[in-house]
Parts: structure tokens; sequence; C-alpha cells
């Protein structure tokens, strides 16, 4: 449940977690509170700061600069696999979640948009049929995942998103493993773009604001 606050924004990047409320709006305890706080710790999604206490982890233009270059080569090597493997039920199962992101950017539905865009990829991963990958990629995607969702307020992402997905459904429908493996990479890499041109454009807001 605190993942689901954090990814949906009900907890933002940078807020203090209230234990006592959320204890009290979970009817819980803190010992199980502050034993899922040290799980998220541990995934990256959280920070855990003596004497103050829980804050939701904040994801930096330099942490983008790290981690966004790895998840193109690990998700481009993803699509590759996929190419090589897929079944007929893979395919059918990959394009099912193509049209309703298809649905939702006709719909400008953002957030549904984000959670079955998040679905596609993990599909995609379950279909590279290599374990170790998938637990990597899982592991690095939930930190990304505190802020992939504003690369699609980028003017035009949306749609260039979902252009970026046809293309890799069909390179893995054609079984070409290097295209997928190619486009794949240009994803990952235009979403980096994306988020650091929405960050940079955040935080210049900010100073602006700060000089007014």
């Amino acid at each position: 449940m605190l993942a689901h606050m954090i990814y949906s924004s009900e907890l933002s990047p940078g807020q203090w977690i209230d234990e006592l409320a959320l204890c009290q709006q979970m009817g819980i305890s803190r010992t199980p509170l502050r034993e899922a706080l040290k799980v998220l710790a541990s995934d990256g999604l959280v920070e855990l700061v003596p004497r103050k206490g829980a804050f939701v982890k904040t994801i930096s233009l330099e942490d983008l600069d790290e981690i966004f270059p790895i998840m193109a080569m690990l998700e481009g090597y993803c699509a590759q696999l996929s190419a090589e493997k897929a079944t007929r039920e893979d395919l059918r199962c990959l394009q099912a979640l193509h049209g309703n992101l298809e649905q939702h950017a006709a719909g400008a539905n953002i957030p549904h948009y984000y959670e079955d865009n998040t679905r596609f990829h993990d599909a995609l991963k379950r279909i590279a049929r290599n374990s170790w990958l998938e637990q990597i990629t899982l592991d690095l995607s939930r930190v990304i995942h505190l802020a992939r969702h504003q690369q699609l307020i980028v003017k035009g992402r949306l749609e260039e998103s979902l252009e970026e997905h046809r293309r890799i459904i069909e390179a893995i429908e054609a079984g070409d493993a290097d295209r997928a493996r190619k486009v794949m990479h240009v994803h990952l890499m235009n979403q980096y773009r994306a988020l650091k041109e929405s960050i940079t454009k955040e935080l210049n807001n900010g100073v602006d604001q700060q000089a007014y």
C-alpha cells in the first residue's frame, strides 16, 4: 500500500512520511510500518534520515544521468530476447496492452496510460524469460517510477511514446531481435530526454518563484 501511495503521488517526492497518521489510516502499529519503510528504503523509494524520520525519495538529474543509460541497455536486451522468444500468446498480450495505450492516448488519460505503460514494459521483461535480467530491471524500474510519469507531460511526448511502442511491437512480431533492441534503446533514451526537460523546467520555475 505504501509503494502504491508513492507511485500514485499520494505521497510526493521529498515529502516527510507521517508515521502516526499512516498507522491510523492503515489500522496498524508502528512496528510493521517501520519494517515496510525499511524495505522501501532498500528499494530506493524512501530515505531514512536519523532523528528526522522517513522521506519519499526525490529523483535528481544526477540520478537520471546514472540510471537511464543502464536501463536503456538492459531493456533493449529485454526487447531483443522477447523478439527471439515471443509466442503467439505473448504477442496477443502485448497487442492487448498496446490497444489499451492507444485508447488512453486518444482520451489524453495520462494516469491510465502510465499504468498500462508499466504493464507493457513488465510484460516484455517476462517474455524475455531471463529471471536475472527481469529482477535487475524491475529493481531499477522501482526508482525510475518515482519520476517516469513526468516525461508524459512534455508536449508531444505522449504521441511519441505511443509510436515507439508500435515500432517495438512490429520488431518483435517480425522476430527482428536487433531492431527490437535498438528501438527500445531509443525509447528509453527519449524518456530520459523528456524527463530531464520536465525536471529542469520545474527546477527553473521554482527558482523564478523564489526570485519573485
